[in-house]
């Protein structure tokens, strides 16, 4: 281990004594206690859906209920739908999705599937005993005009007020984004995918 002297010590101390003053005082400017949230995981780089279910692993760890909706897939198996079916009915999940459009190649099927999808997850969002409601790829069905956008930023906003929701997928739309009040942009820097190796089960799915 690299040896610190006392001079260096106490330097670090006083820079650490600053910086735990500027974030003191951050946190204390803070005033509101406890908010629902709308969260958008977007952008062209892998995690979306996966971060969205560590929030999902997170509430469940304080005791809380969880609702899934997944909008587009449905044609691969998942090992998270396994893993949280240990949770029993604390978790309330709904695989809607056909697969995604260049699979199905049926615009009215793949319609009335996100239309059916969106359905359920206005029932979860007013179930209150679920604190998360997790909407997978929503934003690939927003993206191709199968859900009206301003109906679905409309029911968003007006959600409970103590109701967090996660919407995932590529290409979110600015009305989402403006609505939203945590957005992440998952970035594209290397993906294996490009090399030649297929998705991988406990990876991809």
């Amino acid at each position: 281990m690299k040896q610190i002297d006392e001079s260096e010590e106490q330097r670090h101390r006083a820079k650490m004594a600053k910086r735990k003053a500027v974030q003191d005082a951050e946190v204390a400017g803070k005033t509101i206690e406890e908010k629902g949230l709308l969260i958008v995981n977007t952008g062209p780089g892998k995690g979306k859906t996966t971060a969205a279910f560590g929030l999902a692993l997170r509430m469940l760890g304080y005791g809380r209920r969880v609702g899934v909706v997944q909008f587009i897939k449905g044609a691969w198996h998942s090992g998270e739908k396994d893993a949280f079916a240990a949770f029993g009915d604390r978790v309330v999940w709904h695989t809607m999705g056909e697969g995604f459009t260049w699979e199905t190649q049926d615009l009215k099927r793949d319609i009335a599937a996100a239309q059916a999808a969106w359905a359920k997850a206005l029932e979860l969002m007013a179930d209150p005993t679920i604190s998360l409601v997790v909407l997978d790829e929503l934003n690939i069905a927003l993206r191709y005009d199968y859900l009206d956008l301003d109906a679905v930023v409309a029911a968003l906003t007006a959600r409970r007020p103590a109701l967090h929701v996660v919407v995932t997928g590529r290409n979110a739309k600015p009305a989402l984004l403006e609505a939203a009040d945590l957005v992440t942009e998952m970035g594209a820097v290397k993906h294996h995918f490009a090399a030649g190796v297929k998705a991988q089960k406990g990876i991809e799915f």
